[in-house]
């Protein structure tokens, strides 16, 4: 498979788990167990890419819209099912249309998110945006979110109607603040990561910047 293709993948394995949470205890095994292979998904395209030397920008865009779809979905059906805030998913939301808009805006001017050209610059912006261990860090964050979010919406279920009675409410009370936890340090590295992508490309952003779309800078060939 290429790595557009495992992209597209990831991208319809997440919505099959989210039609398969709430139906019955073995489906939201299921859909966990997809989640999880969704997101660890997002490693392997990078690594064929890299290894079939097929990164593209193109790619490198394609690979984005594929999280945002994946956590803005995730985030959104866990908001709608109540166990997390309306406003988590908005926030992922607004970040990544910022900054895929700032990134847009850059690409006109022959830069690029991720490759030799990059947007970034600073040793900062490199180390929280583009840097392997940041994405790993990311991705973890996310996978735990959503597992564990797939657990508290599964927890009555697996366990049945003996729910109250076996006294396992106070558990649940605890997993549902590991997992607000959990998510508020997730949002908090996902602004953490945004804020060089808009600080670093404010420069793009003055209407003579734009305006100089086809310019390109210096040492940089059209591609």
């Amino acid at each position: 498979m290429t790595p557009n293709q495992i992209t597209a993948f990831r991208v319809l394995i997440a919505f099959l788990a989210v039609g398969l949470f709430g139906r019955a205890a073995w489906a939201n095994f299921a859909a966990l167990a997809l989640v999880i292979v969704a997101i660890a998904l997002d490693a392997v395209d990078g690594y064929v890419a890299r290894r079939k030397n097929l990164s593209t920008p193109l790619g490198a865009q394609f690979d984005i819209v594929g999280d945002r779809v994946i956590e803005n979905l995730l985030f959104t059906y866990f908001a709608v099912s109540g166990l997390i805030s309306i406003w988590v998913p908005v926030i992922f939301f607004a970040r990544g249309a910022a900054t895929d808009f700032v990134r847009e805006v850059a690409a006109h001017t022959g830069y690029q998110g991720f490759g030799g050209n990059w947007l970034m610059q600073t040793p900062l912006g490199k180390a929280l945006v583009a840097s392997r261990a940041s994405r790993a860090l990311y991705g973890t964050l996310k996978c735990l979110c959503f597992c564990l979010l797939g657990l508290q919406l599964s927890l009555p279920a697996l366990v049945g109607p003996e729910f109250a009675v076996m006294g396992l409410q106070t558990r649940a009370v605890q997993l549902a603040t590991v997992v607000h936890i959990i998510v508020l340090v997730t949002i908090t590295f996902c602004l953490l990561r945004g804020l060089p992508v808009l600080w670093e490309g404010r420069r793009f952003l003055s209407a003579a910047s734009f305006a100089a779309g086809k310019q390109q800078p210096a040492g940089v060939t059209a591609r």
